[in-house]
C-alpha cells in the first residue's frame, strides 16, 4: 500500500546525522529520496565507525534506508546546472549546508522560489540567521552544550556532559520532517510552497526551558529553576536483586502502589510521600527511599508485582538486549534481512503507524553514486549527456567506470 507521501520527490542535500533524520521520516512515509552526496560521500559514510566495505558504515544503513544515491562533483562547473535541473523535478527539498554555501550553489530558497514556486525548501540550520551566531558551523556537541543540554547534567551531577547519543540533531530531524508536513498542508491550500528555517539552537533551548525554566517563569521568580524529579542523581533505573528495572510512580494511586508493593503500606500516610505536593517537596527523601528499595529480589519478580499493584514498569534494557526485546521483534522494529551488497545485517523499522496504510518498509540503504544514472535519466537527461558528465567528472559512478 502506497504511503501518505506517496509520489512527492525529496532532493536530499544533507548530511551526517539531522538531514538524514529528516528524510529518513519522509521516506518512511512512501516519498522518492534523492540523496545527493559529494564524491568523498556522506561523512557518515565513514565517521559510523565500521563497515563489511568501505563508505558503508553500520550507522550510515541505518540512517539512510529507503534513499537512492547520486554523486556529483559540485565543484566542477557542469554539476551545478545538474543539481538544478534535479530540483526543479522536486517537491521538497532539505538541507544543512549552510546558508552562504547555499546561495553559492544555486539552491538557497530565494533563488529556488523564483524558479519552482512550489518548492518546499527546508534549511536545517545551527542557529537562526536573525541572531548573532547566525552562519556558524554547528554539530550535535556544540548544540547541546550552548542550548543548556549538557548544563543539565551540571545540575544533576556537578559535571556538564553530553547526552550519549545524538540527541539534538534526532530531535530537531524529527521537528523539519514536522514543520514540512505543515507546509505541505498549507501548500495544498495556496498552491505555493514555503521556505523553512529549522534552528538546531532555538529549538533545543526551547525545551530546555520548558522543562526547567519553572519558578523562574515568574516575573519576580519564585524560586530557583530546575524541576529536581528531572535533575535528581537518584532518577535512573533501579538496581534489583540481579540487575535493573525501570519504574516511575508519579500519581498517588501509583505511588501507593509502589509503596505497597515493596511492603511498606504506612509510607501511604506518611506526610512526606502522601500526595504528590508532598513527594515533590520531598523529592530528594522520596527517590533516595526508592534507590534502595528494590535490591531484595530480583528483577521478574518486582515486574509481577508492579504489575498487580499498577505501577508503570518495564525491565531494563542495554544496546545489545534491544536486538531481542519481545516487543520490538513482535512489531517489526528490529528484524534480520540481506543487504544486496553488505550481506546480513540487522534492520530498524518504521515505528509509527496510519489507518490509511503505511508505504512498504524501505528498501537498503544505497552504495555512493549507485543511483546516479537512473536519477539523471528520470530527469530528463539523455544517455549521451550522462555519459558526458561521467567522462568529465562530474558524475561519479559506484564503480567509478562510465555509465
Amino acid at each position: 500500500m502506497a504511503g501518505p507521501l506517496d509520489g512527492l520527490r525529496v532532493l536530499d542535500l544533507s548530511s551526517v546525522v539531522v538531514g538524514p533524520v529528516c528524510t529518513g521520516v519522509l521516506a518512511e512515509q512512501g516519498a522518492e529520496i534523492i540523496k545527493l552526496e559529494s564524491p568523498e560521500g556522506d561523512l557518515l559514510r565513514k565517521l559510523g565507525g565500521k563497515g563489511r566495505n568501505p563508505g558503508m558504515a553500520g550507522k550510515f544503513l541505518n540512517f539512510n534506508r529507503g534513499k537512492r544515491s547520486i554523486c556529483l562533483d559540485l565543484k566542477h562547473p557542469r554539476a551545478k546546472d545538474v543539481l538544478r535541473r534535479i530540483a526543479l523535478r522536486c517537491d521538497i527539498l532539505v538541507t544543512n549546508i549552510r546558508p552562504d554555501a547555499q546561495k553559492r550553489l544555486g539552491v538557497d530558497a530565494a533563488t529556488m522560489a523564483e524558479a519552482a514556486p512550489r518548492l518546499i525548501h527546508c534549511s536545517i540550520v545551527g542557529f537562526g540567521t536573525d541572531g548573532p551566531y547566525a552562519g556558524k558551523p554547528a554539530y550535535d556537541t556544540v548544540i547541546q552544550g550552548v542550548s543548556g543540554v549538557a548544563g543539565c547534567f551540571e545540575a544533576s551531577t556537578g559535571e556538564p556532559r553530553y547526552v550519549p547519543m545524538l540527541v539534538a540533531d534526532h530531535v530537531c530531524g524529527l521537528i523539519a520532517a514536522q514543520q514540512i508536513g505543515f507546509a505541505l498542508y498549507r501548500r495544498e491550500k495556496t498552491g505555493r510552497g514555503e521556505s523553512l528555517e529549522i534552528p538546531m539552537f532555538e529549538n533545543m533551548a526551547g525545551f530546555v526551558l520548558q522543562e526547567h525554566l519553572g519558578a523562574m517563569s515568574f516575573r519576580p521568580a519564585l524560586g530557583v529553576p530546575g524541576d529536581l524529579r528531572v535533575l535528581s542523581p537518584e532518577a535512573r533505573p533501579l538496581k534489583t536483586q540481579d540487575g535493573y528495572i525501570c519504574v516511575s510512580a508519579n500519581t498517588d494511586a501509583q505511588a501507593h502502589g509502589f509503596f505497597d508493593a515493596i511492603g511498606r503500606p504506612e509510607l501511604k500516610t506518611d506526610p512526606r510521600f502522601a500526595t504528590v505536593t508532598a513527594r515533590t517537596a520531598n523529592t530528594k527523601d522520596y527517590f533516595a527511599l526508592r534507590a534502595t528499595a528494590l535490591t531484595g529480589r530480583p528483577t521478574a519478580e518486582w515486574l509481577d508485582l508492579f504489575t498487580r499493584y499498577d505501577v508503570p514498569a518495564m525491565p531494563y534494557n542495554t544496546i545489545e538486549s534491544l536486538l531481542t526485546d519481545p516487543h520490538l521483534r513482535a512489531t517489526g522494529m528490529v528484524r534480520e534481512e540481506e543487504h544486496p551488497t553488505e550481506g546480513p545485517t540487522f534492520a530498524i523499522g518504521a515505528p509509527n503507524k496510519l489507518s490509511g496504510g503505511m508505504a512498504p518498509p524501505l528498501p537498503a540503504a544505497p552504495r555512493l553514486g549507485a543511483d546516479g544514472p537512473a536519477i539523471l535519466e528520470a530527469a530528463g537527461f539523455s544517455a549521451d549527456e550522462i555519459t558526458e558528465l561521467a567522462q568529465h567528472g562530474a558524475l561519479k559512478t559506484t564503480t567509478g567506470e562510465t555509465p
